[in-house]
């Protein structure tokens, strides 16, 4: 207790204890410490008004903090109560770090998980490391050959990727590290030791190194090596286990993009032999073909073809078209059985009808529940003409279209593939002349279902329709031109996968003048 002059009155044996120079009679100024006296002084003092939220004044006392709460007398005295608020300053301070160190983390888990880019999530890695963390973050990937990738990135600064060609294990703990065993300590580390290619140039003498493992799937995804410089506050036993902890977050992520792209990889060779090919001219025969999966975000699908030269020059060549049950990705891994099956089975492409009974077998023999229609077309140039032999395996049957613009359905039909323990099939010839095609189509073009009311389907009847006005043009100007109708038909409504190909029969040359004279193109 002081009065009003500054002079200590009265003070208990814990008051004692805590200042033992605020003894009766002594100035207040002199005997306690500057933040108490000069509240004293100058009255800062929160009114007693219960409805009032004036802080107090707070300071240190022999290393503790303390808040000064008085109690006013009529004559002007004061009685400070000093109530020890370090324990609970720590636990606010902790907790506040905490709720940091919790939306740090939350933060990085999402922008992390949010890109399956490898070289992405390295870069936000290191980048949120020096935000947080130290003053320089390097992430190093597992070795590709004899060099280390290494992002590195020093605060306010970017990422850098570099390739290392060093040894890890010559750095203490980050052979472990990359080979995903615990931490060491960082107090186990000589910062002095950092290799020159660790430490960025001009960043100075190093302080204090971390070294933790970026723990994957199964295999470790890398290493985070954090650094400090000498200046800079070395780190804590909890700093430490805040940097496993986001490691373990940015692993996750880093592993996450390495698995995809390595899926990714798979996906696209696998893919590369499952998307129809792209047809040209064959021995004299012209080919096109065209197709749309039924989902815009989808590449292939339950419709397929190829074209399959002969092997001996003036053999026809082998076209085959067909529709598989289904769609998406279980409809394509049949198609790629089929299509590998009918490769195999090409030494028989003059019998269509056993080339058909024995894909049957193969499918009803497979663990595939489903089944499929296709049709078969051996093509060969004679002369001008192009000669067609055409089987349908439960399909509809392809369209001949006339240079004078009628079209003609092809006398073929048969059983579908894959569903019945024999199949039948009638093969039917026809002869292209110049300029005329043959046009194979898959039921997705004709059940494709829109119109004015949206519920009408494209139909055999339109497609032929469609194709009589395509007489004389080439093949795959009539590819683009029947799927761009069917498209047009549909209107962005959802449809079953379309494919289209086309065999035509060129254009004869037509006569030149050679030195005045008319020569006409001999063919024999």
């Amino acid at each position: 207790m002081a009065d009003a002059r500054g002079t200590v009155i009265q003070r208990n044996d814990a008051a004692g204890a805590l200042l033992p120079r605020a003894a009766p009679g002594a100035s207040l100024a002199d005997a306690a410490p500057g933040w108490l006296s000069a509240a004293h002084a100058g009255r800062r003092i929160p009114a007693q008004d219960p409805g009032t939220s004036a802080t107090p004044p707070s300071g240190v006392i022999e290393g503790r903090s303390f808040e000064a709460h008085p109690g006013v007398w009529d004559d002007g005295a004061v009685t400070w109560w000093l109530i020890d608020v370090t324990d609970h300053q720590q636990a606010r301070e902790a907790l506040r770090t905490e709720r940091e160190r919790t939306a740090f983390l939350a933060k990085a888990s999402n922008t992390l998980l949010s890109s399956l880019n490898l070289g992405r999530c390295m870069d936000v890695t290191a980048q949120m490391a020096v935000e947080s963390l130290a003053d320089v973050a390097l992430v190093i990937a597992p070795a590709r050959g004899h060099r280390l990738p290494v992002v590195t990135c020093v605060r306010g600064g970017v990422p850098v990727l570099s390739q290392q060609k060093v040894n890890p294990d010559d750095v203490p703990g980050l052979g472990e590290a990359l080979r995903g065993f615990p931490p060491v300590p960082s107090r186990w580390i000589d910062p002095s030791a950092a290799p020159e290619w660790m430490v960025p140039q001009g960043f100075g003498a190093v302080g204090s190194v971390v070294i933790t493992p970026l723990p994957g799937h199964g295999v470790p995804a890398g290493a985070l090596v954090l650094l400090r410089r000498a200046k800079s506050a070395a780190f804590t036993e909890e700093e430490e286990v805040f940097a496993r902890l986001f490691a373990a977050r940015s692993g996750a992520a880093m592993s996450a993009a390495r698995l995809y792209a390595e899926q990714s990889a798979i996906s696209e060779i696998l893919m590369r032999d499952l998307l129809p090919p792209t047809l040209r001219q064959v021995s004299g025969v012209d080919f096109a073909g065209g197709y749309r999966p039924s989902g815009d975000h989808e590449r292939i699908g339950g419709d397929f073809y190829d074209v399959h030269p002969a092997s001996v020059e003036g053999e026809p060549s082998l076209v085959t078209l067909g529709d598989v049950c289904g769609k998406g990705l279980e409809a394509a891994v049949l198609t790629g059985k089929i299509r590998n099956t009918l490769h195999a089975l090409l030494p028989l492409a003059d019998d269509h009808s056993r080339m058909l009974r024995l894909l049957n077998k193969a499918l009803l023999n497979s663990h595939h529940t489903r089944f499929a229609t296709l049709v078969l077309a051996s093509a060969v140039r004679r002369g001008d003409e192009v000669d067609l032999r055409l089987t349908s395996g439960g399909h509809p049957a392809p369209l001949i279209i006339r240079a004078d613009g009628t079209v003609q359905e092809t006398d073929t039909h048969g059983t579908l593939v894959g569903a019945m323990p024999s199949v039948s099939a009638h093969t039917a010839a026809a002869t292209l002349a110049p300029g005329e095609s043959c046009v194979l189509y898959t039921d997705g073009i004709t059940e494709a279902k829109g119109g004015p009311m949206g519920d009408v389907l494209f139909g055999e009847e339109r497609l032929a329709r469609a194709l009589a006005g395509c007489a004389g043009m080439p093949a795959e100007g009539i590819v683009e031109h029947v799927l761009m109708l069917a498209a047009e038909w549909l209107g962005g409504r959802r449809h079953d996968d379309m494919a289209v190909v086309v065999i035509a029969a060129p254009r004869a040359h037509p006569p030149r003048a050679v030195n005045g004279a008319t020569r006409g193109r001999c063919t024999g």
